[in-house]
């Protein structure tokens, strides 16, 4: 009786033992699905709105990432689940990548608008233009505003709002180089070229939104 009784209950602790190992590789598995499915829906994103949100997408990648790898074990002689896991891997950081260098030619596009904007002494100081001086602002009005007069049929919105930007930007170094001894001739120089460059702003940014906005309805 006692060795029936002992029977028994081996049997029963090794079938709740089965039980929790296959319910364990059971959601290991389950995770592995939702890993990939969350990399195959990451690798569908528009960049644009991937890199608006990156550091929340990277975060949810990671913890999908650390859940799987913590339970690998259970999956470990399973090669179907093993690649799905490799394969999903792979693809996100490929998708990182692009994303990277998708940014980094964006950063270089907007350094040479600039650059053909206030010139070849441009550095790029956060908008501080320490760069200008009494002896070169005349020349980055100069050319700032001819470049603009040169190009603004061609220009987006979204050129001319970065146009605006930069322009403030010179504006405000102004106020600091006037008091380190801007000449009255370079002064008035400058006064002139803002007259000139305030109604083309006005009227080429306003051209510009109205036919984006009629390029969107079409």
């Amino acid at each position: 009786m006692k060795t029936m009784k002992f029977t028994i209950a081996l049997f029963a602790a090794t079938l709740l033992f089965t039980s929790c190992k296959d319910e364990k590789k059971e959601q290991a598995k389950k995770n592995v699905e939702a890993f990939t499915t969350y990399v195959d829906s990451i690798s569908k994103l528009d960049m644009a709105e991937a890199k608006s949100n990156w550091t929340n997408i990277e975060n949810d990648y990671v913890t999908h990432k650390k859940t799987v790898d913590e339970n690998s074990n259970e999956f470990a002689e399973d090669q179907d689940l093993k690649k799905d896991v490799d394969n999903a891997s792979v693809k996100f950081e490929e998708y990182k990548a692009q994303l990277a260098e998708k940014e980094q030619q964006e950063m270089n596009t907007k350094n040479d608008f600039r650059i053909s904007l206030l010139g070849k002494d441009f550095i790029n100081d956060d908008m501080k233009f320490e760069w200008i001086n009494k002896d070169n602002i005349l020349s980055v009005y100069q050319n700032f505003v001819d470049t603009v007069e040169a190009n603004k049929d061609n220009y987006s919105r979204e050129d001319w709002d970065e146009i605006k930007l930069l322009y403030e930007a010179i504006d405000t170094r102004k106020n600091t180089v006037e008091k380190e001894g801007l000449t009255t001739k370079d002064n008035l120089a400058i006064a002139g070229l803002k007259l000139k460059f305030a109604p083309m702003y006005e009227l080429n940014r306003m051209g510009a939104k109205s036919e984006e906005n009629a390029d969107a309805k079409n």
